[in-house]
């Protein structure tokens, strides 16, 4: 049973914190962090009118952010895993609008319906990434973007030259974070957070082959 979130007393809101959602348990922490989520974010080029896919949309943080932006398009948020379901549902719930669509299924498959998209979000793939990539790139719309978060740099390099030999614009970026974490006797330490390598493929304005 999805418990009721934290009520944070904050507006729905973009820069939401990542404790504003819910999260999978025992298992906290499995969500795309604010920091990293930024950067994903802006590398998306999101608009107000935009049509996005996020892929392994987990429990949503990056979704109920991107229909934010894009409060005059769509936002298709695809997961596989059942336990997370509940968790998505929460949060868009929560922090979402009615123009996020749950899809729930793998992909590929589960992308055939959908609307070609301006910006995807890869978040998580299940093993699929080429074939997602290949897919999300052979639909993508002239200008649109697609954006992978990956943390092992062989599957980051996979992706990297994938999304070149796809005909995208290609460039790799690391984020890598660390907040500040208070001690017993008052000082403050710097705990890192795991690195983050954001693939980005961009498409020009000429309509997919």
């Amino acid at each position: 049973m999805v418990k009721d979130p934290p009520d944070l007393g904050l507006p729905r809101s973009l820069g939401l914190p990542d404790d504003a959602f819910e999260q999978r348990r025992p298992d906290k922490g499995q969500i795309t962090k604010r920091e990293v989520r930024a950067v994903s974010l802006y590398s998306l080029g999101l608009r107000q009118d935009s049509v996005v896919w996020d892929i392994g949309a987990g429990t949503g943080s990056v979704t109920v952010e991107a229909a934010l932006i894009s409060n005059r398009g769509q936002v298709y948020a695809v997961e596989r895993d059942a336990d997370s379901l509940p968790l998505l549902e929460a949060n868009v719930s929560r922090w979402g609008s009615e123009n996020i669509h749950i899809v729930a299924g793998e992909a590929p498959g589960v992308l055939e319906g959908l609307p070609s998209p301006d910006s995807v979000f890869v978040g998580g793939s299940g093993g699929n990434l080429s074939a997602i990539l290949e897919h999300a790139a052979s639909r993508l719309n002239p200008g649109g973007t697609i954006v992978v978060n990956l943390a092992v740099l062989d599957r980051t390099q996979e992706a990297y030259r994938l999304l070149k030999k796809l005909g995208l614009m290609t460039e790799l970026t690391q984020v890598t974070s660390a907040r500040g974490k208070e001690m017993a006797d008052g000082a403050v330490r710097l705990e890192s957070l795991n690195p983050v390598f954001i693939v980005c493929g961009r498409r020009g304005n000429q309509a997919p082959p």
